[in-house]
């Protein structure tokens, strides 16, 4: 599977299992596995949920965000990917954005020996309820 069906295939889990705000445990494990499968450096930060991650190697560093919380809405459109937790859906493109920077860690993984920085990959926990930058980092 090449990397663009790869991130289709993660936004749609992630869609699917959808979880609210300091309750994406399940989540986190699924970021966590994708990024190991890709031997993608996770920081060993004292997270509850959410989690850094870091590609490349030097002084400079910049950093990209995904929020990873989702609404408490009920999703009323069928499709094959719908929300399958009652209640709770991604409603503002969250689950996009986890999957784009997933994508966006693994391209920069295979030319990790050409970067001269380092680029950090932050998966933001409840961001919907607006502090969760403030409580975690």
């Amino acid at each position: 599977m090449g990397l663009k069906d790869q991130a289709v295939a993660w936004r749609r889990y992630f869609h699917q299992f959808p979880e609210l705000s300091d309750k994406e445990f399940k989540t986190t494990q699924k970021i966590k596995d994708i990024l190991t499968e890709y031997n993608i450096r996770i920081l060993d930060l004292p997270l509850t949920t959410g989690l850094v991650a870091e590609v490349g190697q030097g002084l400079s560093c910049i950093a990209v965000r995904a929020d990873i919380d989702a609404l408490p809405i009920q999703e009323l459109v069928e499709q094959d990917f719908k929300s399958k937790n009652e209640g709770v859906m991604h409603a503002c493109g969250h689950d996009i954005h986890m999957a784009s920077i997933l994508a966006t860690a693994v391209k920069l993984k295979e030319i990790e020996g050409t970067l001269t920085g380092r680029v950090k990959f932050i998966f933001q926990p409840a961001e919907e309820l607006g502090y969760g930058a403030f409580k975690n980092y």
